[in-house]
């Protein structure tokens, strides 16, 4: 019998899975590898070759590792649910004039419950990812998820969907190291290959990291169901012709195949008309947003305003702001003007280095 007893770990056979399994076998858990595999390349339409974490490649470095270091690894085929569920939502999101956040729904509803589904099937107890975040157990009895210890690579924004229950039989390994000790780390574990693996920051199941020609193959209909629009301004005065509203986004600024003398961006998405508002970068700021789909990490509630730094993406350095639960909604009040409020991203918030909640931009 193991030390800590059997654990789940997720490996997508990269660097940081790979390692954060070999970290907890060598710390007595009784490891068993899963692979998932989320998508399927060639019916996305890529034209390159098939890379990231559903890779046959991929697959096959994360079961050498485990047969390496012999523990079991298995692969579960989550295709359908994933296509059902994630893509589903992200084509639906753009053709309601939203712009999807992919990776926190993939968290929260596929990646999560089918590992704990897999674990209850293997007697283990917990279950790990090679995600960048620390957990702890307050006073309060609820689990808190913090930032990682490497503010670069910290993902503590895409694991706000979480809930308490799945948070309560879940590893972070690599909460408290940084990216480069990770690397050292497969170095010294004589994956030499493993430690130069590059990494990627698109969205896995969109090839060549375009979605426009993704939505395209995925609606096959589209550009006749959507077609040309036009571009206006805030006052309605018309500018131009563009070539269908799921193809911008809120704060696009590049690409829109139109020259007003001074750079504008969009503000604003109208799909019952098929319109898309150009503006300033004045017109594209705002001093307050509204929040959907809240799920609270920290505390059970915020029914009383308080402090907090609100990121509104990913790569957001985040912004000081007032916050307060009104209803099934959270009130984000900023302390000075922020840009590019996106429907459909997510706002995250945060208390010092601990994850309060989220919810999806309105």
């Amino acid at each position: 019998m193991s030390k800590h007893g059997r654990i789940l770990v997720a490996m997508s056979g990269g660097v940081d899975s790979s390692v954060a399994a070999v970290m907890l076998h060598e710390q007595g858990y009784e490891v068993i590898g899963l692979t998932m595999k989320t998508w399927d390349y060639a019916a996305s339409g890529g034209s390159s070759k098939e890379t990231g974490c559903c890779s046959l490649d991929s697959i096959n470095d994360a079961r050498a590792l485990a047969v390496g270091y012999g523990f079991p690894h298995y692969i579960l085929d989550i295709r359908n649910e994933f296509g059902d569920f994630v893509i589903d939502n992200f084509v639906d999101e753009y053709l309601a004039g939203r712009t999807p956040n992919p990776c926190v729904l993939c968290n929260t509803h596929i990646k999560w419950e089918a590992l704990l589904k897999r674990a209850d099937k293997l007697d283990c107890e917990f279950i790990a990812t090679g995600h960048y975040a620390n957990i702890r157990l307050q006073d309060n009895e609820r689990y808190v998820i913090s930032k990682g210890k490497d503010e670069n690579k910290d993902q503590s924004y895409v694991l706000w969907g979480v809930s308490q229950q799945n948070l309560a039989r879940t590893k972070f390994p690599l909460g408290s190291f940084s990216k480069p000790e990770i690397r050292q780390m497969a170095v010294d574990m004589g994956q030499l290959e493993l430690a130069g693996k590059s990494e990627s920051y698109e969205i896995c199941f969109v090839p060549d990291n375009d979605y426009r020609a993704f939505l395209r193959h995925k609606v096959e209909d589209l550009d006749e169901r959507v077609g040309p629009g036009n571009f206006i301004l805030t006052d309605g005065t018309i500018v131009g012709k563009h070539l269908g509203y799921p193809y911008y986004t809120i704060g696009q600024r590049k690409g829109l195949g139109i020259a007003l003398g001074k750079p504008m961006f969009v503000t604003k998405i109208q799909p019952e008309n098929n319109t898309v508002v150009l503006g300033t970068i004045e017109e594209l700021e705002k001093k307050e947003a509204w929040v959907r789909n809240l799920n609270l990490v920290k505390y059970e509630s915020i029914k009383e305003p308080i402090e907090a730094v609100t990121k509104i993406r990913y790569k957001d350095a985040g912004t000081e702001s007032k916050i307060v639960q009104i209803g099934d909604h959270m009130k984000v009040s900023f302390d000075h003007m922020v840009s590019g409020i996106a429907p459909g991203q997510s706002a995250v918030f945060y208390e010092g280095s601990d994850l309060l909640g989220g919810g999806f931009l309105i």
